[in-house]
């Protein structure tokens, strides 16, 4: 028999891979992406060697870790492009971009490619900044966003969150919220 079946992994191997996505995240989001990848496998109850067995970098691990958060990024740009109006578009792209940045400062940290290691990242950083260009430039033309406004005026406004994200919050407490202004 030469044919190969297809090779399933093992539900205690799936159950490893979930532990350390589950850590990545919770370490990462607490201590940024410099935290090491030993903290990701003692947090998730695991030998180096399990984590590296299943993510053979930390640009992997961190790449898998975050990918709700990308793929939520991408919907935020996707539904702020598509919005009839321009301001309520551009500012909802703001928020929910805040609001992502706010709850994880290891994304914020991949999204603003402050980690050499996740260039991965740097695409979505540069759609969604291409995506906020077009929203300010419609949103100035129907007079809602001041005509001075430039894109670079935004590219600041996530170290001020990842900065307050740099402690731990007090267990059962939730990371600080996206400050809505108009």
């Amino acid at each position: 028999m030469t044919d190969q079946l297809p090779r399933t992994a093992r539900s205690d191997a799936r159950d490893n891979r979930a532990r350390i996505l589950e850590a990545a995240r919770a370490v990462f989001g607490a201590e940024g992406l410099r935290a090491p990848v030993r903290d990701v496998a003692r947090h998730a109850g695991l030998g180096p060697a399990t984590l590296y067995r299943h993510f053979p970098t930390k640009q992997a691990l961190i790449a898998e870790a975050f990918a709700e958060q990308r793929r939520a990024c991408h919907a935020a740009v996707r539904d702020a492009l598509a919005d009839a109006d321009p301001w309520r578009g551009f500012r909802g792209l703001v928020e929910r971009i805040c609001e992502l940045h706010a709850h994880s400062r290891g994304f914020a940290d991949a999204f603003m490619t402050a980690f050499p290691e996740a260039m991965d990242f740097a695409a979505d950083r540069e759609r969604t900044l291409r995506a906020v260009g077009e929203l300010a430039r419609r949103a100035q033309e129907t007079g809602r966003l001041r005509p001075g406004f430039v894109v670079d005026d935004l590219v600041l406004m996530p170290w001020p969150i990842g900065a307050s994200t740099t402690r731990r919050p007090p267990t059962g407490s939730r990371p600080p919220a996206a400050s809505p202004r108009t």
